[in-house]
C-alpha cells in the first residue's frame, strides 16, 4: 500500500514537471528565437550605423582645400604647405577602414574607388613634385589632380547614400520582422496557456483537498491542540512534506515548552540558592566580632556607625521582598557593605562610588553589584600586600547604562580571565556568583546584557554591567 502510494506521487510529480516542460521549453524557444533575431538585427543595424558614422568623418571641403593647397604649390606661391598628402592619406584610412566593414554590394565598389582614387591621386602628386616645368605642372593639375579629387568626394557622397539607404531599408525590415515574430509569440503562448490551464485544473483537485485539511490541522493547533497526528496522505510530494514537517513541528514544541518548564524550575531553584545566599554567615561572624572588638576597645561612634551600616545592609538586602529595585537602592546596600568592610579592613581598602544622580531611578536586578564588589574584596585587594581601592562608576551611553565594579587588586592572567569568563555562560563551571547576576539580568532584560570582564595581572579587574534605562512603577519578578 505505502508503495503503491510512493509510484503516485512520484508519477504525480512527474506529470507536474512534464506540464512544466511543455509550457516552459516552447517558451524558451520562442524567446530564444526572438532575442537571436533582435540581437542579429541589432549587429548588422550597429555594424552599418558605424559605417555611417565613419563616412561622415570624410572633409566635406576635401576637394576644395586640396586642389588649393595644390594651386599653391605648383605656382610656387608664398601660402604653400607642400604637397597635401594628409588630407589624402586621411581619406584613405577612413576608406580602408570603411572597406573591411562593409558588405553591401554597392557600397563596397564605391569605397573600393574611393582607395583607387586615393593612391592614383597620390601618384599624381608625386609627378607634380617631379615636374620641373611650370605649364606641364599646371597642366597636370587641370587634367590630373582636380578630376581625380571630384571623383574621391562624389564616390564617397555615393557610398554614404548606398549605405544611408540600407539603413533605413534594414530598419524597415527589422520593425516589420520584429511585429510578425511579436504577433505569432503572442498566438503561441495563449495555445501554451490555454493547455496549461486545462492540465493544472485537474491538478489542482489533488492538491487543494490536502491543503484544505492542512489549514484545518493548523487551525487547531493556533487553538491549543498540541497532539502530535498522524500526516495527512497527498499525492503531491511537497504538501506531504508540509504535513510531515508540521506534525514534527509540534513535536519540537512540545518537547521546546518541557525544555522551557525545566528552565524555569531550574530559575526558581537559582533564586532559592541566591535568597539563601543573601546573608553571608561568615560575613555577619566577622562583623560581630569586629562589633565586639570595637565596643571592648571603647571605640563607641564606630560601633554605632558600624551597626547602622550593618542594619541598613539587612534591609536593603531583604527590599521588602522585591526581586527588582533601583539603582539607588543597590547603591546603597554597596555603600552599607563597604562601610562594614573598610572599618574591618581599614589598612587594606579604599572605595569609592561615583554614580550620576539621572542614573539611580533605573531598575536592575537585587544584588548586582554587592557580589561583583564582594569578589573585587576578597580575590582582588586581599590577595595583594599593599593597600587597594575598590571604585563603583557609572554612565550613560547608546540608551544603556553602563556601571563598572574596578580593582586595583591582584588581576588575573590571561588564561586565567578566559576560565572565569568561560564559567558566567557555562552551568558546570565554578563562578555561582558571576553566573547568577549575569543570568538573572539577562532573564529580567534580554541576551544583549550581562557582564563583561577585563582583568590584568598585577594591574587589577573590571566587571562590567550593562543594563537598558529602564524605570517600572509596578513590582517585577525575575
Amino acid at each position: 500500500m505505502i508503495r503503491r502510494h510512493r509510484d503516485r506521487k512520484i508519477k504525480m510529480q512527474g506529470r507536474l514537471w512534464n506540464m512544466i516542460l511543455l509550457v516552459s521549453l516552447p517558451l524558451m524557444i520562442v524567446i530564444i528565437v526572438l532575442a537571436s533575431v533582435g540581437i542579429v538585427y541589432a549587429f548588422r543595424y550597429n555594424a552599418i550605423l558605424n559605417n555611417v558614422t565613419t563616412a561622415s568623418e570624410f572633409n566635406q571641403n576635401f576637394k576644395d582645400d586640396v586642389d588649393l593647397k595644390m594651386y599653391y604649390y605648383v605656382i610656387d606661391s608664398q601660402y604653400s604647405e607642400g604637397l597635401p598628402l594628409k588630407e589624402v592619406q586621411s581619406a584613405k584610412e577612413i576608406a580602408q577602414k570603411l572597406y573591411y566593414t562593409t558588405t553591401q554590394k554597392n557600397s563596397i565598389r564605391a569605397i573600393s574607388s574611393v582607395l583607387n582614387l586615393c593612391n592614383n591621386l597620390e601618384e599624381k602628386m608625386q609627378q607634380i613634385a617631379e615636374t620641373k616645368e611650370y605649364d606641364s605642372r599646371v597642366d597636370q593639375l587641370e587634367k590630373n589632380i582636380y578630376i581625380l579629387t571630384d571623383l574621391i568626394q562624389r564616390f564617397m557622397y555615393t557610398y554614404l547614400y548606398y549605405e544611408s539607404a540600407h539603413l533605413n531599408n534594414l530598419q524597415s525590415g527589422m520593425i516589420r520582422n520584429m511585429i510578425v515574430l511579436m504577433v505569432m509569440a503572442l498566438l503561441f503562448s495563449v495555445a501554451l496557456l490555454s493547455l496549461l490551464l486545462a492540465s493544472s485544473k485537474k491538478l489542482s483537485r489533488r492538491i487543494a483537498d490536502p491543503i484544505d485539511m492542512i489549514c484545518d490541522r493548523l487551525e487547531a493547533i493556533g487553538k491549543g491542540n498540541l497532539t502530535v497526528c498522524e500526516p495527512i496522505q497527498a499525492d503531491v510530494e511537497e504538501i506531504q512534506i508540509l504535513s510531515n514537517g508540521i506534525e514534527n513541528m509540534v513535536e519540537r514544541l512540545i518537547k521546546l515548552i518541557e525544555k522551557n518548564t525545566e528552565q524555569e524550575k531550574q530559575r526558581r531553584r537559582t533564586e532559592l540558592a541566591l535568597m539563601q545566599a543573601q546573608i553571608n554567615p561568615h560575613f555577619l561572624y566577622n562583623t560581630l566580632d569586629t562589633l565586639v572588638w570595637l565596643i571592648e576597645s571603647g571605640e563607641i561612634s564606630e560601633s554605632v556607625k558600624m551597626v547602622a551600616s550593618l542594619s541598613n545592609y539587612f534591609r536593603f538586602s531583604l527590599s521588602r521582598g522585591k526581586n527588582v529595585i533601583t539603582i539607588e537602592e543597590e547603591e546603597q546596600h554597596v555603600r552599607s557593605y563597604l562601610e562594614i568592610q573598610q572599618m574591618r579592613y581599614q589598612d587594606l581598602m579604599n572605595y569609592e562610588i561615583s554614580i550620576p544622580g539621572e542614573l539611580k531611578k533605573y531598575i536592575l536586578p537585587k544584588l548586582t553589584l554587592q557580589p561583583l564588589v564582594e569578589n573585587a574584596l576578597y580575590h582582588g585587594i586581599k590577595n595583594t600586600r599593599r593597600k587597594g581601592t575598590i571604585r563603583l562608576t557609572g554612565r550613560a551611553e547608546n540608551e544603556r547604562i553602563i556601571l563598572e565594579v574596578t580593582d586595583n587588586g591582584h588581576g588575573m592572567s590571561a588564561e586565567r580571565l578566559k576560565e572565569v569568563r568561560a564559567s558566567i555562560t557555562d552551568i558546570k563551571s565554578e563562578g555561582f556568583g558571576l553566573r547568577t547576576v549575569h543570568q538573572r539580568i539577562q532573564i529580567l532584560f534580554g541576551q544583549e546584557y550581562g557582564l563583561t570582564l577585563e582583568s590584568e595581572l598585577d594591574v587589577g579587574t573590571k566587571v562590567i554591567v550593562t543594563i537598558p534605562m529602564k524605570t517600572s512603577d509596578k513590582e517585577m519578578y525575575i
